[in-house]
């Protein structure tokens, strides 16, 4: 790419930053905080329910109507292996954003295909283990553990799929040609909200899952 071309892409900013990373960087502030006002919710609530199901602890829940004893219900292997799932596709990311980078449209289809595809197992295990929470008797009024994990996970999930619909729509355009090394700015603002997803449910997955 000529001088000339390179000046013309360029967005000029008075902080010497391209205006869509200060924006991206904007949102990713303001989701911290809400986020954050989720976890502390979900932290001042824990251990408060009157009623079962709850997330570690042998309790009494309503099920068809009846009290009936109900064991713990998280299913700890499952989601510690969709955490890992998660965590590997910040990993291709990178991966597919060097591809960008460096013009290698092959290496960038790749890496995010995997990408897409961790996120989209993501997206299935919760919404497995929403509907396995339902049949063991916890709905979202059931009691304030299903309130405060529901809204806290429920939210976290949302900003997966929206970043896997990003993500996907980034990789029609690479398969099309159309995201060469000049405009790989593109997926990298993507990628910054991808890692920002992942970082936020490594800080809920202990919190939830992990922390009796």
């Amino acid at each position: 790419m000529s001088d000339a071309a390179a000046h013309a892409i360029e967005h000029h900013t008075s902080t010497g930053i391209d205006s869509r990373k200060v924006a991206i960087w904007t949102l990713i502030g303001s989701e911290c905080l809400f986020f954050a006002s989720l976890i502390s919710m979900y932290l001042v609530y824990k251990g408060k329910s009157l009623v079962g199901p709850l997330p570690h602890a042998e309790s009494q829940c309503m099920l068809h109507g009846h009290m009936q004893a109900c064991e713990q219900i998280f299913e700890i292997p499952l989601v510690t292996f969709g955490t890992a799932v998660l965590l590997f596709s910040s990993f291709f990311v990178v991966l597919a954003l060097y591809g960008a980078q460096k013009g290698d449209r092959k290496m960038l289809i790749r890496w995010l295909s995997m990408t897409v595809l961790c996120g989209l197992f993501f997206i299935g295990m919760q919404v497995y283990e929403f509907q396995h929470f339902y049949h063991k008797g916890l709905g979202y009024s059931t009691n304030l553990f299903g309130s405060t994990f529901y809204t806290l996970t429920g939210f976290h999930g949302s900003h997966v799929t929206v970043g896997v619909i990003w993500l996907s729509t980034l990789l029609v355009l690479a398969i099309r040609g159309k995201l060469p090394a000049e405009k790989s700015l593109n997926l990298e603002i993507a990628a910054l909200y991808w890692h920002f997803v992942d970082v936020v449910w490594i800080v809920i997955f202990p919190v939830v899952y992990l922390m009796r």
